[in-house]
């Protein structure tokens, strides 16, 4: 079985040189991530296409590579391809009819070649002799050219036969650092979340800068979004998680800002600090979640004053969007369940907020902050690798955490996803105990109400999140919680 990866089409009409560096860009992020999978999967191929070879890869594995493939930014497809020599064009059709009649039946179809090379039959024919086999062996079946059911696929290159078995949908966009990095100011919401990933589908090395405004519940949420986002879609790169201690601050917008001011003034200081950490990463340009008029702050007037805290780039992915749009892609990649969740934590609420607001105004009421209060926000900023979150707990836990694996006396907590449980189920048997499934969003209140009698360890597929939540387990007294890990 080959995977056969087709490219975002907009990478096919770059010129020669982008083109190329764009995919060597996704062929070494390729490598990367089947590495970490400790798959033994090789790639081959260049400028059409991509075949990851999986001789040798058990179901599982498959499984894992094309869930891999699938989320992974710049390919627009990948092909379940098996390869054959090709003999002559009634042995196509033979291959044809073997590998598809048991896909069509009950189902409409069409079939489509392309054909590279010399043959003594065209496209044309190997389409209408292998789509007359089909009706022939297969009763229960019909031709839809416009909209079938199941596309059979045929490739043939020269003296070779590829027969397409499945197609699944890649995520599109371009491969992840082929843009320049980017500093996204994460909340944790769906807004923050959404525009998040689609820098990460665009390309751009998407680093995360989060405020703690208050509340360690708050943190650990968005730590779990930014970490997901990562996972999942972008972690054939390390970014970094900058977290900007921002509690005196707000309470000193709320103490001396005029009430109708304040929105405005707290997103300025936001993007001041925000553009502090960017000088640190040389980074240009900032993105948020910021939709048009989605709030008073978010007017096109407000923004424009808001805009002027800064001189580096602002993208906001979101502009035009309206809420439900946002939910929906949130829906689409996964984070909409537990962002759900997230507590929601905000002192800079005005009762009149201004929705026209004046650079002049604005500037005296901005100015009567706490410069020092300021600095001292950004002087103690703390940076983190986006897979060692987990170290801001850990330092504030006096034990390390422990760990154990399946022999152990511990009943073991599933806290992946449950769209990654279910394509990737843990595949382990524990006599006599029964494998919880708790999503991570769900743990803050789900393991509260657990028996204390017992002892517990989360898993998860790379260790990040399973630590992360059992370290602030820890944190509030749960001294039954540990980590599981898979035995080598």
């Amino acid at each position: 079985m080959i995977y056969v990866v087709r490219f975002f089409p907009e990478i096919i009409i770059k010129s020669r040189e982008v083109r190329q560096r764009y995919i060597a860009v996704l062929r070494r992020s390729l490598r990367t991530q089947l590495k970490i999978l400790n798959s033994p999967a090789t790639i081959s191929g260049g400028w059409d296409s991509l075949n990851i070879d999986v001789e040798g890869c058990s179901q599982d594995m498959q499984a894992r590579i094309v869930n891999l493939l699938t989320r992974t930014p710049g390919i627009d497809q990948v092909l379940e391809v098996r390869k054959y020599p090709l003999v002559d064009l009634e042995g196509v059709i033979a291959l044809c009819v073997a590998h598809n009649a048991p896909l069509i039946r009950g189902k409409s179809f069409c079939v489509r070649c392309k054909r590279v090379g010399e043959h003594s039959f065209t496209s044309m024919d190997v389409e209408r002799q292998v789509g007359s086999a089909l009706m022939l062996d297969v009763v229960d079946t019909r031709v839809d050219l416009d909209h079938p059911q199941v596309p059979v696929r045929v490739d043939i290159h020269h003296d070779e036969v590829s027969i397409v078995e499945r197609i699944h949908k890649g995520l599109g966009g371009y491969p992840l650092g082929t843009q320049d990095a980017v500093l996204s100011l994460i909340s944790g919401g769906f807004d923050s979340t959404v525009s998040s990933y689609l820098c990460i589908k665009r390309g751009m090395l998407t680093h995360y800068c989060f405020f703690r405004l208050g509340g360690a519940e708050h943190e650990l949420a968005v730590k779990e979004v930014a970490l997901y986002l990562w996972l999942k879609f972008g972690a054939s790169h390390r970014v970094k998680f900058i977290t900007i201690p921002f509690e005196e601050v707000v309470d000193d917008i709320v103490a001396k800002v005029d009430n109708s001011q304040m929105g405005v003034v707290f997103k300025r200081l936001l993007y001041r600090a925000a553009t502090a950490i960017a000088d640190t990463l040389k980074i240009e340009t900032l993105v948020t979640g910021e939709s048009v008029s989605q709030v008073s702050s978010q007017t096109l007037a407000n923004l424009a004053v808001i805009d002027r805290a800064t001189e580096k780039l602002v993208i906001r992915p979101l502009a035009t969007m309206d809420k439900r749009e946002i939910i929906d892609v949130a829906r689409a990649i996964g984070t909409e369940d537990f962002v759900k969740n997230v507590p929601e934590y905000c002192s800079v609420i005005s009762v009149k907020p201004t929705t026209r607001a004046r650079l002049g105004r604005i500037e005296t009421q901005e100015a009567l902050v706490d410069e020092d209060l300021f600095n001292k926000a950004i002087a103690n900023a703390e940076f983190q690798m986006i897979d060692r979150v987990i170290e801001g707990i850990d330092r504030r836990n006096k034990d390390p955490l422990l760990y154990c694996e399946a022999g152990d006396d511990v009943t073991i907590i599933d806290i992946r996803h449950p769209e990654e449980e279910e394509k990737n189920p843990l595949g382990i048997e524990v006599p006599g105990r029964e494998i919880l499934k708790i999503p991570f969003y769900e743990l803050r209140t789900g393991f509260a109400e657990l028996p204390t009698s017992m002892r517990y360890a989360l898993y998860c597929e790379r260790g990040v999140m399973s630590r992360l939540h059992a370290s602030h387990l820890q944190e509030e007294g749960h001294a039954n919680v540990s980590v599981f890990r898979l035995s080598k």
